[in-house]
């Protein structure tokens, strides 16, 4: 490998700005940790790690906020547009990661930039520009307080046409826990509160140009890779017929049949109207047209008309969060209600999660509220209230786990570490409750996505009741996903892809000579060091739990009568991760991983 190969992405450099002086400064990537950390959630995990410390609060101006890409951005390898956004999360207190498609992150990296560090505060509402090399910091005054669709409007007006917007909306401005990142105007950067961390700082915006070359280290090699992945993608049912048919949203009947569709805050797992919230109503009734991501030969998106108006989505979590685990089965109000929360900015996942508590609350008795399973009277107007933070919408606004503790029945939050769970009732599937667990950023179905081997039999089928093996599984999906989110990809491509053509597609754009199994062990050292990070906070292996309500039997439907048998995998999982039995890395582990 020469020394030009070896840093065509290491060469990529940092950009980091202070909002509190208006200062910025370039930063030489190291050629250690791109090797070690890639790019994406790696880096931005590093840069995080060695920044922020227990005593820095997620909303105080020591926190940092960082834009990362990675080594296959805006090249020609297939979905590689998305871009990574890692913080301490002011909802959970984890290390966290919230990851974007759409067109942002290609634009960074042509302006010449692995990742954007993001410190302080500015004195007032400010938005940032940056063209090429050249950093703006820019007042916001009559940007403030707008909705996303107008904010990026007005942005790109006193900018340039052809420029890229990530900004928020009310609800990250209120610092409302949470607050998305918007791109695209409706691609969310949507978990953890990422949107608050923006809003704490006063930075309405980042906009982005970028006009470089992007060099890769062999074009002959990796042409030859992207005509075979692009082969792979085609020949794969998923990824070839229903994505971009139907979407996200085709999983809504499937999850249905087998059990696992949460209904009325996981108190069910079937939902008695699923076909009328379903992806294949959605395409009957709703659908306008696709979207494709930055080079994406998926197209999963989906543009919608609700009450005579387009938008973004709804993704299937979305239809979930805002339909049946609020028992609603309006898909025309769901598409609206996702609508108003992409101009709010907030996240539809945590925000849906959060209502269903709330219902459950007041079904139980335990709250007074005009909320009830299956109504849409006045609910449009408390989603605006906890974007505002007004009022119940206030409360709300901090998420499930703080909300129901305020009224004595946590055990009513369906959540992991502070993050609501998103749209899998685990007791139907073992392997995915273990994942849910173990997640370093809380509830999250991303960070191992067992529904592809235990539901969709993507690579293969098991057995969804059994326990024998999926720690395993579990740990290696962890690894797979985490490299991933680091080179950055789209999740969906695991669909059709296997370790080797990753590394094949970073071996080629880079020159960085690395096989499977190089690339799924720096995924383990990017696990660890999200590890590492949430025990200095605080966090323990008491923390690798699901709620109780998962030790309760299923009352009918396809998962019928079963539970997670969380205990029963978490011990084999610590052996495999070269833990020790409380869930610490062990010095061994750590040396291996060059972490110690």
């Amino acid at each position: 490998m020469t020394a030009t190969n070896q840093h065509l992405f290491a060469d990529t450099k940092l950009l980091k700005v202070s909002l509190t002086s208006q200062t910025s400064k370039e930063l030489p990537l190291s050629s250690t940790d791109f090797t070690h950390f890639l790019g994406g959630r790696g880096l931005g995990v590093k840069l995080v790690y060695d920044a922020v410390t227990p005593e820095i609060a997620p909303l105080s101006s020591d926190n940092l906020l960082v834009f990362a890409i990675g080594p296959l951005t805006a090249t020609i390898a297939p979905t590689a547009g998305r871009t990574a956004i890692i913080t301490k999360s002011p909802l959970t207190g984890t290390i966290f990661d919230s990851n974007v498609g759409g067109y942002f992150g290609p634009q960074l990296r042509r302006a010449g930039y692995a990742a954007l560090i993001i410190e302080g505060r500015a004195s007032s509402p400010v938005y940032l520009w940056i063209n090429d090399g050249k950093i703006e910091f820019r007042s916001a005054k009559g940007i403030w307080g707008k909705e996303v669709s107008p904010s990026t409007d007005l942005i790109l007006e006193k900018t340039d046409s052809k420029a890229q917007v990530a900004c928020i909306g009310p609800a990250g401005e209120n610092q409302v826990k949470l607050a998305a990142i918007m791109t695209d105007k409706h691609r969310a950067a949507g978990r953890g509160g990422v949107g608050a961390v923006m809003g704490s700082k006063n930075l309405k915006g980042v906009v982005v140009k970028g006009t470089q070359k992007v060099a890769v280290a062999n074009t002959e090699q990796l042409d030859k890779v992207i005509t075979r992945v692009r082969r792979l993608i085609k020949k794969d049912s998923i990824t070839n017929k229903s994505l971009p048919v139907y979407g996200t949203p085709v999983l809504v009947n499937l999850a249905n049949e087998y059990g696992l569709l949460p209904t009325h805050n996981f108190q069910e797992g079937t939902f008695n109207d699923a076909e009328g919230v379903s992806g294949e109503k959605l395409l009957e009734r709703l659908f306008v047209k696709r979207y494709h991501c930055f080079g994406c030969p998926i197209g999963c998106g989906r543009i919608s008309r609700a009450y005579d108006e387009e938008g973004g989505g709804p993704e299937y979590e979305t239809l979930w969060a805002l339909g049946p685990q609020c028992g609603i089965n309006d898909l025309e109000w769901i598409a609206a209600a996702n609508f108003r929360c992409n101009e709010l900015g907030l996240d539809t996942i945590s925000l849906g999660s959060t209502l269903g508590c709330a219902m459950e609350l007041v079904q139980k008795g335990k709250l007074k509220a005009p909320l009830k399973f299956g109504e849409t009277e006045g609910l449009m107007e408390l989603i605006d209230d906890v974007a505002l933070s007004h009022g119940l919408g206030a409360e709300l606004g901090e998420g499930s786990k703080a909300f129901s503790t305020r009224y004595n029945a946590p055990e009513l939050s369906m959540n992991v570490k502070g993050l609501e769970l998103p749209a899998y009732d685990p007791r139907g599937v073992q392997g995915h409750a273990l994942s849910y667990a173990t997640s370093n950023r809380g509830g999250c179905h991303l960070r191992a996505y067992l529904i592809g081997p235990e539901i969709l039999g993507s690579p293969v089928l098991v057995d969804r009741d059994r326990t024998e093996g999926k720690a395993g599984l579990v740990v290696l999906f962890q690894n797979l996903s985490a490299a991933m989110d680091s080179l950055v990809l789209c999740r969906f491509t695991t669909f059709a892809f296997t370790v080797e053509d990753y590394a094949d597609l970073l071996a080629a754009a880079t020159g960085l000579p690395i096989g499977g199994q190089e690339l799924l062990r720096i995924g383990e050292r990017i696990w660890n060091l999200e590890r590492l990070f949430n025990l200095r906070e605080g966090f323990s292996s008491k923390d690798d739990s699901l709620p109780p309500r998962f030790s309760t039997p299923l009352p009918e439907g396809g998962s019928r009568n079963r539970i997670a048998h969380l205990d029963e995998m978490l011990p084999e999982y610590y052996q495999l991760r070269g833990w020790d039995k409380k869930g610490q890395p062990t010095q061994t582990r750590l040396k291996k991983l060059n972490l110690a």
